[in-house]
């Protein structure tokens, strides 16, 4: 049985897209995996959806750099949706920058729960629970 029921991937690497998603299916954490590779695409879907939290991610993977709308941006619009999306959407900055500027930025929302450096794996799935 799944861990989670939904869960979004938001990243402009389609590659790394497709192996996360193979790691949560191989470890049946998500029902469903939701991949969106802008940032404004996966608002738009969060958007559309906010008022059906069955619909929205339990857990939200969430790239830094990507082009038009980085990770950071997309927390800006993310703080605008209601206390239901807050609530059920927790966010994992899943990004390759080592660098420590990210690293403190991230942990300066108070929407992001983890920083996990790429890629994703069994262990940080296994420590993953809210």
């Amino acid at each position: 049985m799944a861990t989670y029921k939904n869960v979004m991937l938001v990243d402009d690497n389609e590659i790394d897209n497709i192996i996360n998603e193979k790691i949560i299916e191989a470890n049946h954490f998500a029902e469903s995996i939701l991949v969106f590779q802008t940032g404004q695409e996966a608002l738009d879907y969060l958007n559309a959806n906010q008022q059906d939290a069955d619909m929205l991610p339990e857990i939200l993977f969430l790239d830094i750099n990507m082009p038009i709308m980085d990770g950071f941006q997309f927390l800006e619009e993310f703080e605008k949706f209601s206390s239901v999306v807050h609530e059920k959407s927790k966010i994992i900055m899943l990004s390759s920058s080592i660098s420590p500027k990210d690293i403190d930025r991230a942990a300066g929302s108070r929407y992001v729960k983890k920083y996990l450096n790429k890629p994703l794996n069994s262990r940080y799935l296994d420590a993953i629970s809210f």
